[in-house]
């Protein structure tokens, strides 16, 4: 018998001897994604000096990356054997599935090719120390559980995006952020290139685009929603060479990383227009950027502006193999287009009905001249206006009635919908947290992402390919506050595409993610942890009202305290729901034994008459800024000063607003206070009037709101009566006007506590 298999056995029959005798029960290794099936055996396969490794050339991505992370990880010398095989395997129905098998002395890895076998890999990186990742290992032996694992996508599309148009971030992070989608299984990179702010790629045939379209002279302080816009004065900008592309796109292929380039248009093209005016319909000198939003200065439909993009496209074609060009296509206003003379002129000999349709056309023609050059177009679902381009793949952001209707014509779709994929919102309450564009996506509003909409049947849902989350930068100007908004975020939508939804527990995934942010740690990466956070819940039943606390790991204690003052290990334990009678002050934190775990939970409860009682809203609040829904305006907790997308504050697009609250009995009322987000930057409108009375739906009297510019408008009612009902109708202010930000699209109402006393 070889050494090396002596020592498997020993440590075989020591681990033998180690279980009880009751029965050995084995730990489910904490894997993330959640593989599909994961059948534990008896037993260690050892890993040190006498192992090696053997595959061919079907599998030499995956082999060459288990043999370097070994080698490179550790100081274990791996030698010319087969204990770890690489094995192809065709009765695989995936291509991306694998099978790990860790027996005592030997791993097998099988696969249908060599993208599946790659994952398998990543799985086994998992079962390995977090020192592999640094090199910081000092054990010669290393124990790997045996197992087996059988495992396979659940969604074909599993991507992240990054915006490097606001701002721009190295080569060697955008090979790391590369390494951490390959880590995670996901497939796929979208690489968002060109911006109002800055275009980002070499095109050789335009140099004015490297010169000019690549800088803007100074960038925006602060947030968009704070009066007056400040700038910082310093030139900013760059971008990738043609070479530094081809080595991008390289190392993800090694990876099993697609990078699908996004080349913006009709709209979020002034860099461009900047660099050369006569793309646009103006023909005016405008500069790059300098703050975020919407602006009007698009692509020109004349056929100069059509030859300027087939050349860039050309180019682009030749960095990337991927099957997608992704061409943008949203956020394009037509201001300019009703006013520009070539623009009209083109609806008229296209016979187009409108400036919609023109988009169409241009979207359109696009995708012939990609489809010739053997690509296929993937666009924001705004490319459903007037019509969808033929073969036309579509990337819904804006909810999912763009993913309904395009599944419904046979096209495929990519999930992204604000509500649950854009990691550029914040991810807690925490007031400390860096500053974000704005909403509220937590770690568990992305594991609960379903891609499938509902509204689709079978046939129609296999038309959904997966999902993507999505990282915009505006308020990210460095690689570290990219990584804590993309983590632990990235990991919950990794198994969203990955895993299937009956192993999916998000109480079990937190404790994986608990123990993943070792690796995370060892890789050097700053990622968020709001694991210890806690959140909190008004509870109204039975005639009484209290309120709930609770925390995502469960064998952690929350100990608070009510009268104001800091908890410790000495303050009382939470068992049940706290009664609530008076307005007060709860302060909260979660506890391990030995000292507190996070930030410390506070919440200032406002005992108002209307606080537990029912409320109802004629409409449902959008599913992106759903807070905690119509009895969150009556919690008595006021939503953030400064945070329009948190747990209190409730938007709605568009939309007229009729809200009942029912008091249960006649009740003596003094005033009504509200008040409104006006942050017209992000196109949210305090509404211009507010009608009430006293009866379940009858106005009785309206108060108008002055215009002011004031990012927060207050409303107090006077009143004097005695009434069981309020009845508040609440119009929404409507289109918003031209030379405003989102012009000619509905304005949001965003409103906060109801207030009654």
């Amino acid at each position: 018998m070889s050494f090396k298999k002596i020592v498997a056995l020993s440590v075989f029959i020591s681990f033998l001897f180690n279980c009880k005798s009751e029965g050995y029960v084995p730990e489910i290794p904490q894997i993330i994604p959640v593989p599909t099936s994961q059948i534990l055996n008896k037993g260690h396969f050892v890993l040190d000096n006498s192992i090696g490794i053997s595959y061919d050339d079907t599998f030499k991505v995956s082999g060459d990356f288990l043999w370097n992370f070994i080698h490179e990880g550790s100081d274990i010398q791996l030698e010319d054997n087969n204990d770890i095989q690489f094995v192809l395997d065709d009765t695989i129905e995936n291509l991306e599935g694998y099978i790990l098998d860790i027996q005592p002395y030997q791993i097998t890895i099988s696969a249908k090719t060599d993208q599946g076998a790659f994952y398998a890999v990543q799985t086994l990186r998992q079962l390995l120390p977090t020192g592999f990742e640094n090199n910081s290992i000092s054990e010669e032996k290393v124990s790997i559980p045996c197992m087996t694992i059988t495992d396979a996508p659940q969604f074909q599309y599993r991507g992240m995006h990054l915006d490097v148009g606001r701002h721009m971030f190295s080569v060697d992070f955008i090979k790391s952020y590369i390494d951490a989608l390959a880590m995670l299984k996901m497939n796929t990179f979208h690489w968002h290139l060109t911006e109002d702010q800055g275009w980002r790629i070499e095109i050789k045939k335009y140099p004015k685009l490297q010169e000019v379209a690549a800088y803007r002279n100074e960038t925006l302080i602060g947030h968009y929603s704070d009066q007056p816009h400040q700038f910082d004065g310093k030139r900013y900008g760059g971008f990738y060479t043609q070479e530094e592309v081809k080595d991008i796109v390289a190392y993800a292929q090694s990876r099993y990383v697609t990078v699908i380039p996004e080349i913006e248009l009709p709209g979020h093209a002034q860099a461009a227009i900047a660099a050369y005016p006569n793309l646009g319909c103006t023909g005016e000198q405008v500069d790059v950027a300098t703050k975020w939003g919407v602006f009007e200065h698009i692509y020109c439909s004349k056929d100069e502006t059509f030859e300027f993009l087939e050349d860039v496209l050309d180019e682009v074609i030749s960095l990337f193999p991927s099957e997608y060009i992704h061409i943008g296509g949203d956020e394009a206003p037509k201001t300019n287009w009703k006013t520009c003379e070539q623009c009209q002129n083109r609806i008229k000999t296209e016979g187009l009905k409108d400036e919609h349709e023109l988009q169409n056309y241009f979207i359109t023609r696009i995708e012939k001249y990609l489809n010739a050059k053997g690509k296929q177009i993937i666009g924001w679902d705004e490319i459903l206006e007037g019509g969808l381009a033929p073969n036309a793949t579509v990337m819904s952001w804006r909810g999912t009635k763009g993913a309904v209707e395009a599944a419904k014509q046979k096209h495929n779709v990519v999930m992204t919908p604000t509500s649950h994929c854009y990691f550029d919102y914040y991810q807690s309450t925490d007031p400390d947290e860096p500053t974000a564009i704005g909403g509220f996506l937590p770690l568990e509003k992305v594991y609960g992402f379903n891609p499938i909409p509902s509204e689709l049947n079978e046939d129609e849902a296999k038309y959904i390919l997966g999902a993507q989350g999505n990282i915009w930068t505006e308020y990210m100007p460095t690689e570290d506050q990219v990584e804590y908004m993309v983590f632990p975020r990235l990991l919950a939508m990794s198994e969203v595409v990955w895993s299937k939804n009956e192993n999916k527990v998000y109480s079990d995934f937190t404790k994986r993610v608990e123990h993943f942010n070792k690796r995370l740690d060892a890789l050097d990466i700053n990622y968020a942890n709001h694991l210890y956070e806690i959140s909190g819940e008004l509870i109204s039943e039975n005639n009484t009202t209290s309120y709930a606390l609770s925390t995502t790991i469960d064998d952690k204690a929350i100990r608070y305290t009510l009268d104001g003052s800091k908890p410790s290990l000495s303050s009382e334990i939470y068992t049940q729901s706290i009664p609530i009678t008076k307005s007060s002050t709860i302060k909260a934190a979660v506890f391990n034994s030995e000292k507190g775990l996070g930030n410390i939970f506070s919440e200032t409860i406002n005992y108002h008459k209307a606080v537990g009682k029912t409320i109802t809203i004629n409409k449902t609040p959008h599913n992106s800024y759903s807070g905690s829904g119509p009895q969150g305006l009556i919690n008595g907790v006021s939503g953030s000063d400064s945070r329009f997308g948190d747990k209190e504050w409730l938007g709605f697009w568009g939309e007229d607003i009729e809200i009942t609250i029912d008091l249960g009995e006649d009740t003596k009322i003094n005033s009504i206070e509200t008040r409104f987000h006006n942050g017209n930057g992000q196109w949210i409108y305090a509404p211009e009037v507010i009608e009430f009375g006293f009866s379940s739906h009858g106005i009785d009297s309206k108060v108008e709101i002055q215009n002011s510019e004031k990012t927060i408008v207050d409303i107090v009612i006077k009143a004097n009566v005695n009434t069981r009902y309020i009845y508040l109708k609440i119009p929404n202010y409507g289109i918003i006007p031209d030379g405003k930000q989102g012009a000619g699209q509905k304005a949001w109402t965003f409103i906060d506590e109801i207030i009654i006393n």
